[in-house]
C-alpha cells in the first residue's frame, strides 16, 4: 500500500481504537464516578450498559445506512456526534445525564464503526491488501481496549472527567484528518424499484427489535429482580424480528436483503464473532473481579496485569497476515478458537495464591487467540459480499460482536451470582473459598463458548475445502473463501476507479 492508503487506514483504525479505549477507560473510572456523584449500584451499572444498549441496538441500521446514505457522510457525521456526547459526559452532575450521554455515544459508535469498516472493504482491493487492512483494523480494536485500561487508570487520578474529555481531543484530531483523507465518491445505492425508497418500516422494526433484545440481555447483568420485564422485552424483541422479516420480504428496496443470510461465510462469521467476543469479554470480566475483589488488587495493578492481552496489536498486523496467506482465514480462525479454549481452561483451577507468573500463560494465549481469530472473522464476514452491501455485512458483524459481549458478561454474572448464593460466598465478604468456587464456576462460561466456537469454525474449514476445489479447476473468479487469492490487475484497477 502507498503512503496515502496507509494514512487513510491509520485514520479509520483511530476510530476503532477510540471506541475500544473509551469503553475501557470508563470501566476503570466507574468506582470514582460512583463515589463522586453518589450513584447507586444500579445507576452505576447502567452507565456502562447504556453504551452497549445503544451500540447493539443500532449497529445493523448503522451498517445499512452507510451503504444507502454514503459511507463518508455517515462516518464524519457520527464521529462528530461521538465527540460531542463524550464531552457532555464529562460535565454530568447526575446519573441520568451520564446514562443519556453514554447511550447516544453508543448509538454514534453503531453508525461510525460499520461505516469505517465498509470504507476499508471498498477502498482496498479484495485479496492481500484488504486482508492486511482488516487485520490491522482488528488488532487496533483490541489494542485500544487494553491500552485504555492503563490510560483510564492514569486519567482517573487526574479526575474522572478526563476519561470523557480525552476522547474528545482524540476524536477531533481524527475528524480533521478524515475530512482530508476519506474520498467522497457517490454513495453506492441499489437501484430502486418503482415506488421504492428508504425502508422506514424495516428500519423502525430492526432498531426496535435490537433495542429490546439488547435490553433483555444487558438487564441480566443487574440481577433477576426484574425478570418479568426482561422476559417481556425479549419476547417483544423476537416478535419484532418476525415482523421485520415480513416487512423485508415485501419491501421494494429492503433495508436488509434476506438473501445475504444464505452466504455461509457471513452467517458463520457472525456466529463466530458472537461466541468469540462473548468468551473473551466474559473471561476478562471474571478475571477483573477475581483480581480486584478477591485478591484486593487496585484498578491500576489490574490494568497493568491485563496489558499483555493487548499483544494482538502487534501480532494481528504481523503474524496473522502470514498465516492467513498460507493457510486461509478459516483455518486461522479455528486456531484462534482452539487457543482461546485452551487459555480459558488453563485458568479453571485458579487459586487464592496464584502468582502473576501462573496467570501469564492464559493471558498471553488469550491475546494471541484474539489476534488469530478476530481479524480473519472480519475478512470472512465481508468476503464475497457485493460492494453495495459491505456496510450491511459490517453492521451484521458488529451487531454480533456487541450481542456476544453482552451475552458473555451477562452469562458469567448470572453463573457467578447463582454459585455465590449456593456456596455462601460473596464479592464483598463471606467465605473466601466460596467466592473462589463461584469464580471458577463463572469461568466455565467462556470455556463453553470457545468450544462452541471451535465447532462453528470447523464447519467453516469444511466449507472452505468444498469451495476451494471448484476454484482450482476454474480461473474465472477468485475463491470466495481464500484470503490468498490476488484479485488481479483488472479487479484492482476497477477498485481504484470505484474509489
Amino acid at each position: 500500500m502507498g503512503a496515502r492508503a496507509w494514512a487513510l487506514l491509520l485514520v479509520l483504525c483511530g476510530t476503532i481504537f477510540l471506541e475500544g479505549a473509551d469503553i475501557a477507560m470508563l470501566a476503570v473510572a466507574i468506582p470514582s464516578i460512583r463515589s463522586d456523584l453518589g450513584l447507586s449500584t444500579g445507576t452505576a451499572a447502567w452507565v456502562i450498559s447504556a453504551y452497549v444498549l445503544g451500540y447493539a441496538g443500532f449497529t445493523l441500521l448503522g451498517g445499512r445506512a452507510a451503504d444507502l446514505l454514503g459511507r463518508r457522510r455517515m462516518f464524519l457525521t457520527w464521529l462528530g456526534v461521538f465527540l460531542v456526547f463524550s464531552g457532555l459526559g464529562g460535565f454530568a452532575t447526575e446519573g441520568w445525564m451520564l446514562i443519556v450521554a453514554r447511550f447516544v455515544t453508543g448509538v454514534a459508535a453503531a453508525f461510525m464503526t460499520p461505516a469505517a469498516m465498509s470504507i476499508i472493504t471498498t477502498s482496498y482491493a479484495e485479496g492481500p491488501a484488504r486482508n492486511q487492512a482488516l487485520l490491522v483494523f482488528a488488532g487496533t480494536s483490541a489494542g485500544g481496549f487494553s491500552l485504555g485500561l492503563v490510560i483510564g487508570g492514569l486519567l482517573t487520578e487526574l479526575g474522572w472527567q478526563w476519561v470523557f474529555f480525552a476522547p474528545v481531543l482524540f476524536a477531533a484530531v481524527i475528524l480533521v484528518a478524515a475530512v482530508r483523507l476519506i474520498p467522497a465518491p457517490a454513495p453506492v445505492v441499489p437501484a430502486p424499484s418503482p415506488g421504492g425508497g428508504f425502508d422506514l418500516p424495516g428500519a423502525a422494526a430492526a432498531a426496535g427489535a435490537m433495542l429490546l433484545l439488547a435490553y433483555g440481555v444487558v438487564s441480566l447483568e443487574h440481577g433477576l429482580a426484574d425478570w418479568p420485564l426482561t422476559l417481556t422485552s425479549v419476547a417483544a424483541g423476537l416478535l419484532l424480528v418476525v415482523a421485520f422479516v415480513g416487512i423485508e420480504r415485501r419491501a421494494a428496496v429492503p433495508l436488509v436483503r434476506l438473501g445475504i443470510f444464505r452466504t455461509g461465510t457471513v452467517v458463520r462469521a457472525g456466529l463466530g464473532a458472537l461466541l468469540f467476543l462473548g468468551a473473551f469479554m466474559g473471561f476478562q470480566f471474571v478475571l477483573t473481579l477475581y483480581l480486584q475483589e478477591l485478591r484486593g488488587w487496585s484498578s491500576w495493578q489490574t490494568a497493568i496485569a491485563l496489558v499483555v492481552m493487548g499483544c494482538d496489536v502487534v501480532l494481528a498486523p504481523t503474524l496473522t497476515p502470514r498465516l492467513v496467506n498460507r493457510y486461509g482465514h478459516a483455518r486461522v480462525i479455528l486456531a484462534g478458537f482452539l487457543l482461546a479454549a485452551t487459555a480459558y481452561a488453563l485458568f479453571l483451577p485458579v487459586g487464592m495464591d496464584w502468582t502473576y507468573a501462573a496467570m501469564f500463560p492464559t493471558l498471553i494465549l488469550a491475546g494471541t487467540a484474539f489476534a488469530l481469530a478476530y481479524g480473519p472473522l472480519l475478512i470472512a464476514a465481508t468476503d464475497g459480499v457485493a460492494e453495495a452491501e459491505q456496510g450491511l455485512a459490517g453492521g451484521l458483524l458488529q451487531t454480533a460482536t456487541q450481542f456476544g459481549a453482552a451475552i458473555g458478561i451477562s452469562a458469567v454474572t448470572a453463573v457467578y451470582g447463582i454459585a455465590s448464593a449456593g456456596g455462601g460466598g460473596g464479592a464483598h465478604g463471606g467465605d473466601a473459598e466460596g467466592s473462589l468456587e463461584a469464580f471458577r464456576a463463572a469461568l466455565t462460561v467462556p470455556v463453553v463458548l470457545a468450544v462452541l466456537g471451535v465447532v462453528v469454525s470447523l464447519a467453516g474449514v469444511r466449507g472452505s475445502r468444498r469451495k476451494a476445489q471448484p476454484a482450482t479447476r476454474s480461473h474465472e473468479s477468485g475463491s470466495t473463501l481464500s484470503a490468498t487469492v490476488d484479485p488481479g490487475p483488472a479487479a484492482a484497477s476497477a477498485a481504484r476507479d470505484a474509489r
